[in-house]
């Protein structure tokens, strides 16, 4: 799998995308894309900000 994301194939798949989908929905497409990192990103630093800021719970007796 060595050399699988040379600049030859990624124009090939951006070819491909351009056909499939056409130029008018990739503005879209990015921005949902975009969007979706974004969240993803938010939704592990939250996750990691929320468990170093919990103590753990004492029993109580």
């Amino acid at each position: 799998m060595e050399g699988l994301f040379q600049p030859t194939h990624l124009l090939f798949i951006l070819l491909i995308v351009l056909i499939i989908f056409g130029p008018g929905k990739l503005p879209e497409l990015g921005k949902g894309l975009g969007k979706g990192i974004r969240e993803f990103k938010d939704a592990l630093r939250g996750g990691l900000e929320g468990t170093a800021d919990k103590k753990p719970e004492e029993k109580k007796p």
